[in-house]
């Protein structure tokens, strides 16, 4: 005779039947999320905000999707980096300027991500997320601070960028925390950087999908960072098309801008910088350099855009298209390093084993219409394309639409943590950890107000800025304030600190405790790419 099974044997399994069928249909439930950063983009340097250069899968995901017309990094690779992983300021998680350990007083500059902050990876794979990165990771991998130690399950990534190809000299990959030969079995034969970060994003969503998981994958890309390098035959496709020169290049920009409303006509372009040389008064052989630095350059944000297609198609092919968000944004302004002369080294620039710098010339036009460039806080240096796609988050009347809400690259895990449905901690790994400085951005993807109660702050270089809705408050190293209404002026040419003191004043007392509170301190030297400002107010007044 069977026994009969006893009512409390019964109980915790069907609890437990329950509890699985409620995990997995939430784990179905989220969304897959995709966050991809360039380095090195400049604001106008996608067609959809108004580049020559063909991007057409980034622009079907703007169209597909939202983009955003204020959205700001921190001003170089590095603090993005870390602000980005983290919800925090970069100084708060421990890079207040590059991977280099300051040995300041102050614990904001030790070059690597601190045990004070949880990253997006910890915190989604808490959450039950397949976490995965590929590319530059760039936030202290010398001292000892890895992917794979802060939180991602599989990571193909180069510790500091430097290279497209296998054969560079600084080429160098680990997988999954193992060095690899740069010809190792595991990597396709002459393998390109842009494509090897999607190929090796594309396998480890694939696992992800096997343990049916909802994943996040950190596409860490380092195009179109120097040394620009791209393949011979698409370089030369582009070629002898920037012979008209930047001056011409960045008008034209400006125009499509206006034209595309990603900007307010009534801005006015600022004048061309007066340390970069006409255009006209280069020779012949100055003009021919300069128009293959920008084919290579445009050669390179061709293929990185190929490479986006791929990842893209390779979602719609598994199906997860739909359910996966992708936020495509830069993690500074364009590059005007090392000044107008940029940098055209090495046998046939272009090529795994040359040196090319896009120079400052065509760094005014990848940053149209805004004043300077990366390392500057001025809006140059910090905006950002951004893009958000998510079919199934995103209603279709909102796609194509423009976001003019501001954003800052510190709202980013605020924004997932939310969507992902992951909970904040108080402590991870036995430490307090910092909360977060952003706020999520999931309002806009209906078209709601944001709920931000603090401004948005930077410091890079002793180079810093203040920003509370439409008011502006910045200033290059080593010069005095300057005040912009942003709505009214964001091409920063009528500085207003005269005129709205009290304005000032407040912005002023709120960036000095800021700077306090994240451990921010004095820079003792800085990079003046800027040039005087009254000179260019004149200029532009008359």
């Amino acid at each position: 005779m069977k026994r009969k099974p006893k009512i409390n044997h019964i109980i915790p399994l069907l609890v437990l039947t329950f509890l699985l069928s409620y995990f997995r249909t939430l784990a179905q439930d989220r969304p897959n999320i995709i966050v991809i950063l360039a380095d090195d983009l400049g604001y106008a340097d996608l067609g959809c905000y108004g580049s020559e250069i063909p991007t057409p899968n980034l622009d079907n995901l703007a169209k597909r999707g939202i983009r955003f017309t204020n959205f700001y990094n921190t001003a170089r690779c590095c603090p993005s980096r870390a602000t980005l992983l983290t919800g925090v300021y970069a100084h708060q998680a421990g890079i207040g300027h590059m991977m280099d350990d300051k040995g300041r007083e102050h614990p904001g500059y030790r070059g690597q991500l601190n045990d004070h902050t949880i990253t997006i990876a910890e915190l989604l794979k808490n959450a039950g997320y397949f976490t995965a990165m590929t590319g530059k990771w760039h936030v202290g991998q010398p001292h000892g601070v890895v992917p794979w130690k802060r939180g991602f399950d599989r990571s193909l990534n180069a510790p500091a960028g430097g290279f497209y190809y296998g054969n560079g000299k600084n080429a160098k990959l680990f997988l999954n925390g193992r060095a690899l030969d740069n010809n190792a079995k595991e990597l396709p034969k002459n393998w390109y950087s842009t494509d090897l970060w999607t190929d090796y994003g594309l396998r480890f969503i694939d696992e992800a999908i096997s343990e049916k998981k909802p994943f996040l994958l950190y596409l860490a890309h380092n195009a179109p960072h120097f040394p620009l390098q791209a393949p011979a035959a698409e370089i030369e496709k582009f070629k002898g098309k920037y012979m008209k020169g930047w001056d011409a290049l960045r008008r034209e920009r400006y125009e499509k801008q206006k034209k595309l409303g990603l900007i307010d006509p009534s801005w006015k372009l600022p004048p061309f910088n007066p340390n970069v040389p006409k255009w006209e008064t280069l020779s012949k052989k100055e003009k021919e350099k300069y128009d293959h630095i920008m084919a290579i350059y445009a050669a390179v944000i061709t293929h990185l855009d190929k490479s986006i297609g791929d990842l893209v198609s390779g979602l719609e092919k598994r199906g997860v298209l739909d359910n996966t968000l992708i936020l495509f944004i830069s993690d500074n302004g364009g590059n005007a390093e090392p000044g107008y002369e940029a940098k055209y080294e090495g046998p046939d620039p272009g090529s795994s084993q040359s040196t090319v710098f896009l120079g400052q010339g065509w760094a005014e036009a990848a940053c149209t219409p805004f004043w300077s460039y990366k390392h500057h806080t001025h809006e140059g240096g910090i905006s950002s394309p951004a893009i958000i796609s998510w079919p199934n988050g995103i209603p279709t009347s909102r796609n194509g639409a423009f976001e003019r809400q501001s954003a800052h690259i510190v709202d980013i895990l605020a924004t997932l943590a939310e969507i992902g449905r992951a909970d904040y901690p108080n402590s991870w790994k036995g430490k307090a950890i910092l909360p977060p400085e952003g706020i999520s951005l999931k309002p806009v993807l209906a078209g709601q107000r944001l709920k931000r109660s603090q401004p948005i702050f930077w410091e890079h270089e002793g180079n810093k800025a203040v920003l509370d809705g439409r008011w502006k408050l910045v200033a290059e190293w080593p010069e005095t304030w300057q005040l912009y209404d942003l709505q009214a002026d964001r091409t920063e040419l009528h500085n207003l600190i005269l005129e709205e003191p009290e304005v000032a004043g407040r912005l002023k007392q709120q960036y000095e405790s800021w700077f306090k509170r994240v451990g921010a301190e004095a820079w003792d030297k800085g990079v003046k790419w800027f040039y005087d400002y009254e000179k260019a107010k004149s200029e532009t007044i008359k």
